[in-house]
C-alpha cells in the first residue's frame, strides 16, 4: 500500500507536469496524502525487523537501515544535477516510479513471518476507537516504555527546532551561500553513514539504553559546537559529528522497543510512539521560526539586551540571535541524555521489562 500509493501520486504529478497543469497547491496535497500512506509503510517497515533479524543484531540492522536516509542525502542531490539537464523532470520522475515499481515487488514476492496472534484483552470484543488507543494503552502500562517514550520525545523536540534552525542559521551568517551551506549539509549525510557503518560492524553497547543517552549527548555537544562556531570549517566538522551519534541513539533506542515490545502488537505501539513523535516534531518546527525571529534575532541586534551578555561568543550580526537560540537548545539535548541515568526506571529499563520472546500480551 504504502509503495504502490507512492508511485500513482508520482505518476499523477507526471501527468500534470507533462501537460503543463502542474501547481504548487498539488503537490501539497499529493505529498500530504503520499506521506499518509508512506507512515504506513514505515510503521509496517518497522514492525518486520524483528521478524526477520535476531535479537542480537536489532541493533546492527537498525544501524544499516539508518544508512539510507544520509546516503540518499550525499547520492541523491549530485544524480540530480547529473541527469536533470540530460533528461530532465520528466525523465526523473520516470525513474522514480521505476524505483517504486522495483520496491513493490520485492516485497510482493518477499516472505515476512508473520507474529503469532495473541488475544489481547479480548481485542475482537473492542469497539474501533479501543483498538486505536491500545498501543497509547500498552506504553502507559508499563512505566519504563513511558520513561523511554518521554525521555526521546523531549530529545525530538529540542532535536526538531535545531534541525529547523540550521539552514536559516548558516545561510544568515554567511549572507545566503548556499555553497557554504552545501558543503555543511554534506558532511551530515557523510557523518551519518560513517555513524551507521560503524555501528552496524561494532554492533553497539551490551546496555542499549547507553547507546541512546550516550548518542542525546554526543549530538547536544556537537550541536553546541555548531551553533558557536563562526567560520565554515567548524560549521562542517560538528555538523559531521552530530550526525556520526544519530545512528547510535536511534538504533539503540529500537532495538530496546523490538525486543521489549510483543512483534503482534508493534504496529499498534509503534504507532502510538510515532505519533507522539510527530506531534511533538510539528510544534517544535512551527514555533522555532517565530521565536528566533521575533525574540533572540532582535535581542542579539548591536544594544540588545542579550547582545550585552553573549555577543562576545556569538557577535551581534545577522544570524547571531538564531545561533544563541540553536545552542540553548543543544544544550537541553545534552541535559536529556545525563538526566536518563537518574531515573531508575529508564536507567534499568533492559532489567524491568522482560523480553518480548519470554512474555506474552
Amino acid at each position: 500500500m504504502g509503495d504502490t500509493s507512492a508511485i500513482l501520486c508520482t505518476i499523477i504529478i507526471a501527468l500534470l507536469y507533462a501537460t503543463n497543469n502542474l501547481q504548487i497547491w498539488y503537490l501539497y496535497a499529493l505529498i500530504a496524502v503520499s506521506a499518509c500512506f508512506g507512515h504506513v509503510q514505515h510503521l509496517a517497515y518497522s514492525a518486520s525487523v524483528s521478524l526477520l533479524v535476531p535479537k542480537q543484531h536489532y541493533t546492527r540492522a537498525s544501524s544499516m537501515i539508518s544508512l539510507v536516509s544520509p546516503a540518499s542525502a550525499i547520492v541523491s542531490p549530485a544524480l540530480a544535477g547529473i541527469l536533470y539537464p540530460a533528461i530532465g523532470l520528466f525523465g526523473i520522475i520516470l525513474i522514480d516510479i521505476i524505483t517504486f515499481a522495483i520496491a513493490a515487488t520485492i516485497i510482493l514476492i518477499l516472505s515476512v513471518p508473520q507474529p503469532p496472534q495473541i488475544e489481547t484483552n479480548n481485542n475482537h470484543d473492542e469497539t474501533i476507537w479501543q483498538q486505536l488507543a491500545f498501543g497509547f494503552r500498552y506504553i502507559l502500562s508499563r512505566p519504563s516504555l513511558l520513561a523511554m517514550a518521554i525521555t526521546f520525545s523531549c530529545f525530538w523536540f529540542a532535536h526538531q527546532i535545531c534541525d529547523t534552525l540550521f539552514q536559516p542559521m548558516i545561510l544568515a551568517r554567511t549572507d545566503g551561500n548556499t555553497e557554504v551551506l552545501s558543503v555543511v549539509m554534506t558532511a551530515a549525510g557523510v557523518g551519518g553513514v560513517i555513524g551507521g557503518s560503524f555501528l552496524s560492524i561494532w554492533g553497539g553497547f551490551k546496555r542499549q539504553v547507553n547507546g541512546m543517552l550516550l548518542g542525546f549527548i554526543g549530538t547536544g555537544l556537537s550541536k553546541i559546537v555548531l551553533g558557536i562556531g563562526q567560520i565554515p570549517l567548524i560549521w562542517t566538522g560538528a555538523s559531521l559529528f552530530s550526525s556520526i551519534n544519530v545512528p547510535l541513539l536511534f538504533s539503540s533506542s529500537n532495538a530496546i522497543w523490538y525486543a521489549k515490545v510483543e512483534p503482534s502488537v508493534q504496529g499498534r505501539v509503534f504507532a502510538a510512539d510515532h505519533t507522539i513523535g510527530m506531534i511533538i516534531g510539528t510544534i517544535a518546527s512551527l514555533i522555532s521560526g517565530p521565536i528566533a525571529d521575533t525574540i533572540f534575532e532582535p535581542a542579539m541586534q548591536p544594544g540588545g539586551w542579550l547582545a550585552l551578555i553573549f555577543s562576545p561568543i556569538f557577535g551581534s550580526r545577522t544570524g547571531s540571535g538564531i545561533a544563541l537560540f540553536y545552542v540553548a537548545t543543544s544544550l537541553i539535548i545534552v541535559l536529556v541524555g545525563i538526566s536518563g541515568y537518574a531515573f531508575p526506571k529508564l536507567r534499568n529499563v533492559e532489567d524491568i521489562l522482560p523480553d518480548s520472546d519470554s512474555t506474552s500480551v
